[in-house]
C-alpha cells in the first residue's frame, strides 16, 4: 500500500537462478522473472518449473518477492498452453504475476486466484482511468507506461486508490517502441518482440544516404511523402529502406539507456512504489553492480536527503562498472530531444569483465578454491576483483585454476566450463569475480 514519501521497493531482473540468488543478495527487495514461455524475454535463459519452484523459495527464505512474468499478448493458439502454466504457477506460489493480455488476465484470476496480478507496462498505461479499469478488476499494481512523465504520475496518484500500487523503470535499456510494444523487428525479421522474439533491431548497425533520382519509386511512401535519405543495415547490403520523419521523429535509431540515479527523490514525491531495474537478458556482474548501487541510494535516503546527495559521485562511478550506454532520464521530464539518441554507435561501454559468479567451494591439498562457472577468458596470474555486496570489493590475484577433474590449467578461455580458482583473498557464495577490461 502507498504511504507518500515511504521509500519504494527495489524491483530487479533476474535471468536464471544463479542471477535470481545474486539480486537476492545485492538488495532486491523483490526479484521477477519469467518462465520457459509467455513471458517476452524468448532468449534469456529463464526459469524451468524446478528452478522456479527453486528461486522463489531462495527468496522467501530472504524476506524477498518473486513475481513472475506472463506478459505475451496471447493469440487463440496460446490460450491453452497458456491454462496449463497458470495452473502450475497456482502451485508454486509466486508473490505476483506480471500480465498484459486481458484475455490472460481473467484466465488468471480464475485458475490462480490466490497470486496478485501486476499490470505489465506492455498494457500502455498512460492514464488514470487505465489504473482505475485494472483496479476495478482487481489488479493490485500497474506499471506505468514509459512514456508518462513524473508529473503525468504523480496525477495519477492523486485519483487512484492508496491500495493501488504503481511501478516504473528507474535504469535499463530503452526500447524504440509504444509502452514495449515494437514492430520494428517483426517488420524486418519476421520475429515478433511482443512474443518475446525480438532481434533488437534499433541496435543494428545503418548506413545512410542522400537519396537521387535513380532510385526512384524507392522513395515514395504509400502516403505518397517523400523521404530525402536511405538507409541500409550492415548485414542487408543493397536493400535500402527510405528514412521518413514526421513531426514526432524517427524511429529507428538506438536509445541511450534509463538512468534515475539522481533522481530518486523525485520518483518518491511522485507517488510510486516500485522502481524496476529493466534487464531479464543481463548476466549476474550487470544485476549486481546496479541492484547493489541503487540499493545503496534507497538506504541512504532512509537515512535523509544530505546522506544521498554526499554519495552520488559513488553511485555514478559505481553505475559505470557493468556495461552501460550513455544515460538519460527518458520521459519523465518531458518528451526525450535529439539528444536522447546514440548516432554512432550501437554498443556498450565496458569497465569491468565478467569472469564468473561464486557457487561454491572445494578443498584440494589444503586449500580453499572456488567453484564458478566461467563467463570470459582469464589466466593465472592476473590481477582480478571480488565485488562484494556490501561493496568492499578487494583486487587479489589468481593462483591456480583447476578444470572438473582436477587438471591444472594455465589460462581458462571457454565459456561455460566449471572451473574450481584458488585466490590470494577469500570470497563468499555469490561474490562476483571481475577484472577491469
Amino acid at each position: 500500500m502507498h504511504r507518500q514519501g515511504m521509500i519504494p521497493e527495489l524491483l530487479i531482473p533476474a535471468s536464471s537462478l544463479e542471477v535470481l540468488k545474486v539480486a537476492v543478495r545485492y538488495g532486491a527487495d523483490a526479484v521477477y522473472i519469467g518462465g520457459e514461455a509467455f513471458s517476452l524475454r524468448e532468449k534469456a535463459k529463464n526459469f524451468s518449473a524446478g528452478e522456479m519452484e527453486e528461486g522463489i523459495r531462495y527468496a522467501h527464505d530472504h524476506g524477498v518477492k518473486v513475481y513472475v512474468t506472463v506478459n505475451i499478448l496471447a493469440h487463440n493458439e496460446d490460450l491453452e498452453a497458456a491454462d496449463r502454466y497458470l495452473e502450475e504457477l497456482g502451485r508454486l506460489g509466486p508473490d505476483a504475476l506480471l500480465i498484459a493480455d486481458p484475455g490472460l488476465f481473467m484466465r488468471a484470476r480464475k485458475l490462480c486466484p490466490q497470486i496478485p496480478v501486476h499490470i505489465s507496462t506492455q498494457a500502455n498505461n498512460v492514464n488514470y482511468e487505465t489504473f482505475l479499469f485494472w483496479h476495478s478488476l482487481g489488479a493490485e499494481r500497474v506499471v506505468c507506461g514509459r512514456e508518462l512523465s513524473l508529473e503525468e504520475i504523480r496525477q495519477i496518484r492523486e485519483r487512484i486508490p492508496d491500495e493501488l500500487e504503481i511501478e516504473a523503470f528507474v535504469h535499463g535499456a530503452m526500447c524504440i517502441s509504444y509502452s514495449g510494444r515494437c514492430l520494428l523487428s517483426n517488420f524486418l525479421t519476421g520475429r515478433d518482440a511482443n512474443h518475446g522474439a525480438c532481434t533488437h533491431p534499433c541496435r543494428w548497425e545503418y548506413s545512410v544516404r542522400e537519396a537521387s533520382e535513380e532510385d526512384g519509386m524507392l522513395v515514395h511512401t504509400r502516403l505518397g511523402e517523400e523521404s530525402r535519405f536511405l538507409i541500409e543495415e550492415e548485414s542487408r547490403p543493397g536493400e535500402y529502406m527510405p528514412v521518413l520523419e514526421t513531426e514526432r521523429g524517427t524511429f529507428i535509431f538506438n536509445s541511450k539507456d534509463l538512468c534515475m540515479i539522481e533522481h530518486i527523490p523525485d520518483m518518491i514525491d511522485a507517488g510510486i512504489d516500485s522502481l524496476k531495474i529493466e534487464g531479464r537478458m543481463k548476466n549476474a556482474l550487470y544485476v549486481a553492480t546496479v541492484a547493489r548501487t541503487y540499493r545503496r541510494a534507497l538506504d541512504d535516503l532512509r537515512e535523509g536527503p544530505e546522506r544521498y546527495e554526499a554519495h552520488m559521485d559513488w553511485y555514478h562511478e559505481q553505475i559505470r562498472d557493468c556495461t552501460f550506454r550513455p544515460f538519460t532520464t527518458g520521459f519523465f521530464y518531458g518528451k526525450p530531444g535529439p539528444d536522447a539518441q546514440i548516432y554512432d554507435s550501437n554498443t556498450y561501454e565496458r569497465n569491468y569483465i565478467y569472469l564468473g559468479c561464486v557457487q561454491g567451494y572445494k578443498q584440494i591439498d589444503g586449500c580453499q578454491y572456488v567453484e564458478i562457472t566461467q563467463k570470459n577468458k582469464f589466466s593465472v596470474g592476473d590481477r582480478i576483483e571480488v565485488m562484494r555486496p556490501d561493496g568492499t570489493d578487494t583486487e587479489t590475484e589468481v593462483e591456480s585454476i583447476l578444470d572438473e577433474q582436477g587438471l591444472s590449467m594455465e589460462s581458462a578461455p571457454h565459456p561455460q566450463q566449471r572451473l574450481f580458482v584458488k585466490l590470494k583473498t577469500t570470497a563468499q557464495i555469490c561474490d562476483i569475480l571481475r577484472m577491469r577490461g
